[in-house]
């Protein structure tokens, strides 16, 4: 046996072993070993090297992957991984392949997304020679790496299968985060000398490459049950006015919309929080927040937070103590900001606080009776002023005003595209959704339910890979026996992955519908200062493309419809396999929509006060 070959069986063999189930490769030459040893564990067979009499397969069934577009690749290993929450490896060769990994590991760096990155290369003899396709590939990702390992030539010497083992379970654990640290993305970097591919006459290895007995990992991690436990608690007295705000990536969204309904506080969830649901949780907050006056007569005195929350001006200026926009009351900002702002924070420490608002951060909250008299409410009581009751009854105006717009356009416009979609999901759905428009208008108009999970690319707000991603993610979550899954994208972002779509005849697929939104161009720069600029704004931010997205429905040789009304929406979802609906929709025209549904939510909370 051939040491790459050796290096290869070994270590996936390993990282199955330590619970890999799901694996993904770009094709090429030097990350042959790689590749031919994660087929051989999928299709349940044992390589060659592993045919001798006395050496057990691979111990757990793997699914495999191909895709040729890299990014695509990429892009698809974190959909799975982040669907799933458990590390997928992600396979490339030499070269530039290995650079269009790095937009996803960057993605998977900022949401704690576990992915095993292996890219082939070089050995370092053939490196800075002008070697084919060889560049300077260690560290290439620099710090969004958790760990990054080059992990030496494979040789023909004793004691290489405990260093290959050791080292695919430190990578499984650094990337699974090991219960004390946050998921995130390893890089190993695998110089593979030829022979690349397993010899004629297998002569064996001169020591046994089998593993730990009963399929036991080599490296095991420790029991996690006490991790919460080491985070710091933050002790906090009641006090009414109290909110609970989650964005994207809320490590806990149970215990946070558990806090909210105890304090009687409201919760302020962005649909990829995993936290929109409950008494307490808001669907049309966000208008609430665009009122200046609504939000000086509702300064919070403490604010909790956790996540990303950044899909509006008016989180970030919720959390800073300023107005979205001039308030008539005329406070000042600095007067404004709340006492205290506890972030929670992910296991290994990391936070988010866009706003640098926060006093304090921690792991947990727990709440404890003052010590100036004031007694908590019970759960579901009314307060002494009925905080939580009037950003409620706020949230139902803004709502009634909202759909009163909705229902009585004429075209199936993209905010009551996503008013609906969110309807008439079935529970155990998943719904990815795009990081641009579709996020913020599912934001502003989903009615709050806990039985969809929506997921997004929420941690670098990218437009890369969406395609991929969601199917992905689509996959790990009906493996995991969830039901149907929707993606909700723009047209650029279909078009900025479309190499997604084309996917081979062996390669699995899931039951998807790409629900796609086509207003020819950037939807959401008609909604910013971009706009007023009419010389460049069509050609620079607008950019029109023209492009038939049946046609390109047709070249991948998937199903293609078109939604013309809204009531129609459910009839378009069904089917199986992926399949592409397309809305077709006007940028200037959903600015104006969405700007008069803004001054309308004025106006109703105008009315309340």
């Amino acid at each position: 046996m051939n040491p790459s070959t050796a290096f290869a069986t070994v270590f996936v063999d390993e990282l199955i072993r330590c619970g890999l189930r799901e694996a993904v490769i770009a094709p090429g030459s030097r990350s042959a070993p790689l590749a031919m040893a994660m087929h051989a564990a999928a299709a349940s067979t044992p390589p060659p090297a592993l045919a001798a009499p006395g050496v057990p397969p691979p111990t757990a069934p793997l699914r495999l992957h191909v895709r040729i577009d890299e990014r695509s690749a990429a892009f698809l290993a974190l959909g799975l991984a982040k669907a799933s929450g458990r590390p997928v490896a992600l396979v490339c060769t030499s070269g530039t392949a290995a650079a269009h990994f790095h937009a996803a590991v960057i993605e998977a760096d900022e949401a704690s997304v576990p992915l095993i990155v292996l890219t082939a290369d070089r050995p370092p003899e053939l490196r800075g020679t002008g070697a084919n396709q060889t560049i300077d590939q260690i560290k290439l990702y620099g710090a969004t790496a958790r760990w990054f390992c080059e992990t030496g030539v494979p040789e023909d010497r004793p004691g290489q299968v405990g260093y290959w083992r050791s080292l695919a379970s430190r990578a499984w654990l650094v990337s699974s985060g090991n219960g004390a640290a946050s998921p995130g993305p390893v890089h190993l970097n695998v110089p593979l000398r030829e022979p690349l591919v397993p010899e004629a006459a297998d002569s064996g290895w001169h020591e046994p490459i089998d593993g730990r007995p009963a399929g036991a990992p080599w490296t095991r991690a420790a029991d996690t049950a006490q991790r919460v436990a080491c985070l710091p608690e933050a002790k906090l007295n009641w006090t009414e006015r109290g909110v609970v705000m989650c964005g994207d990536g809320t490590a806990d969204p149970g215990a946070l919309t558990e806090l909210a309904e105890a304090a009687g506080w409201p919760l302020l969830a962005e649909p990829s929080s995993g936290a929109r649901y409950g008494r307490s949780a808001l669907g049309s907050y966000q208008y609430l927040l665009d009122s200046a006056d609504f939000i000086a007569a509702h300064r919070p005195d403490v604010i909790v937070s956790a996540g990303r929350p950044g899909l509006s001006r008016g989180q970030l200026a919720l959390l800073r103590g300023e107005d979205s926009q001039p308030a008539s009351s005329g406070n000042s900002a600095a007067a404004n900001v709340p006492a205290r702002h506890i972030v929670l924070s992910q296991a290994d420490g990391r936070w988010a606080d866009p706003a640098r608002s926060a006093t304090e951060v921690a792991g947990t909250v727990r709440l404890r009776h003052p010590i100036a008299g004031q007694a908590r409410p019970e759960p579901g009581q009314r307060g002494r002023s009925g905080w939580l009751e009037s950003w409620i009854a706020a949230d139902a105006a803004a709502r009634q005003a909202a759909d009163l717009l909705l229902d009585a356009d004429c075209q199936l416009s993209e905010p009551l595209l996503a008013r609906e979609l969110a309807a008439v999901l079935p529970g155990g759905s998943l719904l990815w959704v795009a990081s641009s428009l579709p996020a913020r208008d599912l934001d502003r108009h989903m009615t709050p339910r806990a039985d969809v999970r929506v997921l997004a690319s929420r941690g670098a707000s990218g437009i890369d890979g969406l395609v991929s991603a969601s199917i992905g993610a689509a996959l790990a979550h009906q493996a995991d026996g969830g039901g149907p899954a929707v993606a909700l994208l723009g047209d650029l972002a279909l078009l900025h992955d479309a190499p997604g779509l084309m996917i081979g005849p062996l390669e699995p697929r899931p039951d998807l519908c790409l629900l796609v939104v086509n207003n020819d161009g950037g939807g959401i720069f008609s909604t910013l200062e971009q706009a007023a600029f009419s010389g460049p704004f069509e050609r620079v931010f607008g950019t029109p493309h023209g492009a038939d997205l049946a046609l390109l429905a047709g070249a991948a040789g998937l199903p293609y419809s078109r939604l013309e009304r809204a009531a129609d929406l459910p009839a378009a979802l069904a089917g199986r396999g992926i399949r592409l609906v397309e809305v077709r929709t006007d940028r200037a025209e959903g600015a104006k929509l969405r700007a008069a549904i803004g001054q309308a939510c004025a106006a109703a909370l105008s009315e309340l006060s």
